[in-house]
């Protein structure tokens, strides 16, 4: 497995692009992505109760098993807007497959942006009928953004069954981020050939350690999806569960989606840091999974971290809400590789150490319980001065 240039239409059989169609003032807001032949679907949803108009259009379709192509619009959610909320959806399907020459059955549809306002639908048939099957992947990549501040995409090939198989991925997410889903879209391509229920349960298990483990602010968004479609052009024969071809695609498509999980969390709302929690020696790996999610997620933790200060004391205080069963005199909490907290008692450290490691970009928080075998990651960012004015700015 080796991680490749390219973009998110790599995978053979695939094209995509993107335009500004004037749903925003100046920057990209409608994409789409397309295959030459109908593809093996999967998809994980928000788990939000409100869920915009395109969320439950596409979850339908999912349930169906294929798709061929995704219409994708930025700068408006379409979400809380009813019926006509509905209505738009599937009008944006049946422009798209219109325009793109295919079933429009087989068109998901994904929006992002403000809650509670109607699509322009006039402006947005303009832009749908403007599609083309050729175009520009990295078009689409910026299409879907919005308070983005870079592009999020990977890509990763590996040999199965003899053949080369290209997993690509993009995503956007930058505030409201709190998976289960949140508001994030993701979307992958893939050549591989692999039946639709195999498909499903494997999306199911691994978004679990991916996407489910990031948070930027503790808020799940009415609009989250995250589709992969696989095309079969790649001419292996068909990934069959239990099987050496089955993890190897596991593993590439493992890879694709902690890329991007880490992308959208490092790229979180006026973020500086990326932060990352790793935590061993649990009772189980659902329990590390939760520790390591709620201390990226604490507040203190975020603010201390933007502040530069190793505030150990609200790391261990996360640790001891998470649920997770415990004795904090076998606990060890380390900043980097610098041990802060040992076995119920503080460390003392070099704050000059510290206060370098606390400079980087990237920093990691290691808590080991050492009740157990057990562990999880979780992936988050600081909490800044800017998050606040984006977000009291975002509707205006």
């Amino acid at each position: 497995m080796e991680k490749v240039m390219g973009t998110i239409v790599s995978p053979k059989g695939f094209h995509g692009a993107g335009m500004h169609c004037g749903l925003k003032k100046r920057k990209k807001d409608l994409g789409w992505l397309y295959s030459d032949v109908p593809c093996q679907v999967a998809g994980v949803f928000t788990t939000n109760l409100v869920q915009a108009a395109p969320v439950t259009y596409t979850k339908t379709l999912v349930k169906k098993g294929q798709a061929q192509a995704i219409i994708v619009n930025s700068g408006n959610a379409n979400a809380c807007t009813g019926e006509q909320g509905i209505q738009d959806t599937a009008t944006m399907a049946q422009l798209a497959g219109a325009a793109l020459k295919i079933d429009p059955s087989l068109v998901a549809v994904a929006s992002t942006g403000v809650i509670g306002q109607l699509l322009p639908m006039d402006t947005m048939a303009q832009g749908i009928t403007k599609l083309a099957k050729e175009g520009s992947g990295r078009d689409f990549q910026q299409a879907i953004l919005t308070t983005d501040t870079c592009e999020k995409s990977v890509v990763y090939q590996g040999k199965i069954a003899g053949r080369k198989i290209t997993v690509a991925g993009c995503g956007k997410g930058s505030g409201m981020i709190h998976p289960n889903m949140a508001t994030m879209l993701g979307f992958v391509t893939t050549d591989a050939a692999i039946e639709q229920t195999l498909l499903q349960k494997l999306l199911a298990e691994l978004t679990e350690t991916t996407f489910n483990q990031i948070t930027v602010d503790g808020d799940t968004s009415t609009n989250d999806m995250v589709l992969v479609l696989a095309n079969g052009q790649a001419g292996n024969p068909c990934i069959q569960p239990n099987t050496a071809e089955y993890q190897a695609f596991k593993e590439l498509l493992a890879a694709v989606l902690t890329t991007l999980a880490k992308a959208i969390a490092k790229d979180g709302e006026g973020a500086t840091k990326l932060i990352e929690v790793v935590t061993r020696g649990a009772l189980d790996d659902l329990q590390a999974r939760m520790i390591s999610k709620t201390i990226v997620g604490s507040p203190l933790v975020k603010t201390a971290l933007f502040g530069k200060d190793p505030n150990w004391g609200r790391i261990l205080c996360a640790i001891g809400y998470s649920g997770a069963e415990l004795d904090v005199n076998q606990l060890t909490i380390r900043l980097g590789e610098i041990p802060v907290f040992t076995q119920g008692m503080p460390m003392i450290f070099s704050q000059e150490d510290m206060a370098c490691y606390l400079e980087k970009p990237e920093l990691v928080i290691q808590v080991d319980l050492g009740e157990g075998t057990g562990q999880g990651r979780a992936w988050g960012c600081d909490l800044t001065y800017d998050y606040v004015k984006i977000n009291a700015l975002y509707h205006t």
